[in-house]
């Protein structure tokens, strides 16, 4: 039995659970969530922070704060955008909107005050660690800021911020990507005694598709005699905030955009691997089998293990998409028709986040100046 008042349980399998409510919908409607330890007075200490950091009913919430319109614009636009958008405000607002500036009035809320705001959240904004967040993170708290500023002023709120002044500088650190050794090393392993998982690393290696596309795609998906791959899935793993003890869920989805959705060619020597595997047309890729599939985070640790056996140094899944990109560059590849396979929305994101010239290009281009030499 629970001590009264306190909603702590001692479960069968020896740990202890805490209920209690995480926050209220706009009826008023409690959420409830749980916390869990090997014993009574640790579980009840975490439930005490849990209830700290939890939200307020919203008759508890003051009237014409940040945090008041932060509820009312996330209840109002979540019909209408997609559940990881949801899932990605919610923890935006959750986390480092509503503890530091929540309680403000939105009239209050200067450019000023924001400059500071975003100073201190790219030097200590990390709640764990305490250390800053990236400019990018920064940038997207920010931009749920102006969101929610702007849903208050449609609601009559007068609000004094000039966010075109607030500027956030991308970090200079470039992005790390496979280097053609190791390209050509993981493919020799990849195309020895290849399996579902292998292949799955192939198609990602020779195609740039991301992975929880890759997750998603089904051999119905793929069409054998025009050799191309439909992407029109994706798979992620999202928090549920139900009131049961499953914190997160698989949800296959649309994908990441409009432009996600998009026909790839396969290359003739992947395309001839995939045909000696036996799939039935609605068979997941990555396990054969039509009500199994490999969710991104288990895929990632098989990646892992790859490049273990192979003896290449230890690189992000995502990684194999930046090498896909530089190698198609270095290839001749016209930027335009790169951008369309990879999904992006223009041509500049893909030069400016995933095309890395590599020094042997550009001295070969260098080299092509001698050509312009009238002798």
């Amino acid at each position: 039995m629970p001590r009264k008042g306190e909603n702590i349980y001692k479960r069968k399998d020896g740990r202890w659970e805490g209920r209690y409510i995480k926050e209220y919908d706009l009826e008023n409607k409690a959420k409830y969530a749980s916390v869990y330890a090997h014993s009574y007075s640790e579980v009840k200490n975490k439930l005490i922070k849990a209830k700290n950091s939890c939200s307020q009913p919203m008759q508890d919430i003051k009237s014409n704060t940040l945090h008041f319109y932060a509820v009312k614009w996330l209840s109002n636009i979540e019909p209408q955008i997609k559940r990881s958008t949801f899932v990605k405000y919610t923890n935006i607002i959750s986390n480092h909107i509503i503890p530091s500036i929540g309680n403000m009035k939105t009239k209050n809320i200067t450019t000023d005050l924001l400059k500071e705001y975003a100073f201190k959240k790219l030097n200590s904004g990390n709640i764990s660690t305490k250390k800053g967040l990236s400019p990018k993170t920064v940038r997207d708290i920010l931009s749920v800021i102006k969101l929610i500023m702007n849903y208050a002023e449609e609601q009559g709120e007068n609000t004094f911020c000039d966010f075109q002044q607030i500027n956030i500088k991308s970090s200079s650190v470039p992005e790390q990507t496979i280097s053609k050794d190791s390209q050509v090393q993981l493919t020799k392993y990849l195309l020895k005694e290849t399996d579902y998982t292998k292949l799955g690393i192939l198609l990602c290696l020779y195609t740039g598709i991301r992975i929880g596309e890759l997750c998603a795609i089904r051999y119905e998906d793929i069409s054998v005699n025009e050799r191309i791959i439909k992407i029109t899935k994706t798979m992620q793993r999202l928090q549920t905030f139900s009131d049961n003890n499953e914190k997160t869920e698989i949800v296959i989805t649309e994908p990441k955009s409009h432009s996600s959705s998009r026909e790839i060619p396969i290359p003739d020597f992947i395309m001839d691997i995939i045909l000696t595997f036996n799939f039935k047309s609605n068979a997941y890729i990555l396990t054969g089998k039509c009500d199994k599939f490999v969710e991104p985070r288990t895929l990632e640790y098989r990646f892992k293990a790859c490049l273990k056996s192979c003896g290449i140094k230890d690189y992000k899944f995502h990684q194999l998409r930046h090498r896909f990109a530089s190698q198609c560059i270095e290839l001749g590849f016209d930027v335009k028709s790169l951008s369309e396979i990879l999904g992006h929305a223009s041509v500049n994101i893909t030069l400016n986040r995933y095309v890395h010239s590599s020094m042997e290009l550009k001295r070969a281009n260098m080299n092509k100046l001698q050509y312009s030499i009238a002798y």
